[in-house]
């Protein structure tokens, strides 16, 4: 295929465009539309998927000691602790630590409910928080440092804690939300191409006494597929644009809204998720209109 031949191509998929004016739009409106459900899923997707990330990961472990636990057996547990191959941190905090979190969480009714305890009468006992690298572990974790109370004679620990119940449900909900989110941006894919083609379709159905006279003056299947590759390419690239615009505008807006009014929900960042949704959805956007135009205009190649 000459230079030549590739510029006629081109330029007569360009025309196009605009020569079925009407038709076209069409072609893009749905490519807009259905390529908006996609995206705004995918944001949806995105934000619940680190939500839940960031769920997961503030559940802690926390051991509790005994009141005559002295120091060098709570330096000696949290040795044996840290040691687990599951845990990332292990975090200390003293009997006096430990009320001045109390009194923080109690919020002012706190401090004038415990302000009469001092060191001497502080009823806490010493404890650690334990983190752990995969969320998943935290209940196997928990049996195993208990197990370690179980084999020492001292019995250090009194109790270990992390919400058992609530933690596991707590596991299978975001665990849900992950599989469902997949499963719906997965959907809609699939429908927005099947529901893009046939536009395409349509359009190319409207022009095949167009395509029947090429064929009888001798144009091969090439030359006339061409044009038509380029125009829903075009077509594909003109509608994920227009997306991605109306996309960016709108979820900016909603970053602005939810950081004066809505302080609870933190959305990701426009900058962390631009270049992979632009990415996605241009390519998916081109690849839907090429696809549909090339099923389209292969059963009108006959004459």
């Amino acid at each position: 295929m000459t230079i030549n031949t590739v510029t006629r191509h081109i330029r007569e998929g360009g025309k196009s465009i605009f020569r079925n004016g009407w038709m076209s739009i069409a072609s893009i409106s749905s490519i807009v539309i259905s390529l908006f459900i996609l995206g705004v899923f995918i944001l949806l997707s995105f934000n619940l998927n680190t939500l839940t990330k960031q769920i997961d990961s503030q559940v802690q472990i926390r051991v509790f000691l005994q009141l005559n636990t002295t120091k060098e057996q709570m330096e000696l547990l949290q040795t044996d602790i840290g040691n687990m191959s599951e845990v990332s941190k292990v975090t200390p905090i003293s009997k006096a630590e430990g009320m001045k979190l109390l009194q923080q969480s109690l919020g002012e009714d706190g401090k004038e409910l415990l302000k009469g305890y001092t060191e001497k009468t502080n009823p806490l006992p010493d404890s650690m928080t334990v983190d752990v690298y995969n969320p998943d572990t935290v209940p196997m974790v928990a049996k195993k440092i208990q197990a370690l109370n179980d084999t020492n004679s001292e019995k250090p620990i009194w109790q270990v804690k992390y919400g058992k119940g609530t933690v596991e449900k707590l596991f299978k909900i975001t665990e849900t939300i992950r599989n469902v989110g997949l499963i719906l941006v997965a959907g809609l894919t699939v429908t927005a191409m099947f529901l893009i083609s046939n536009t395409i379709k349509v359009t190319i159905m409207a022009r095949q006494r167009e395509i029947g006279i090429m064929k009888l003056v001798g144009a091969t299947n090439s030359f006339i597929r061409w044009p038509f590759f380029i125009e829903g390419m075009l077509i594909g690239l003109l509608g994920s644009l227009i997306t991605l615009a109306v996309l960016f505008v709108g979820y900016h807006q909603l970053i602005l809204a939810s950081q004066s009014g809505m302080q609870f929900i933190q959305l990701i960042p426009l900058q962390e998720l631009w270049l992979l949704l632009t990415g996605l959805l241009v390519v998916l956007g081109v690849l839907i209109g090429v696809w549909g135009s090339t099923l389209s205009i292969r059963k009108f190649l006959k004459v």
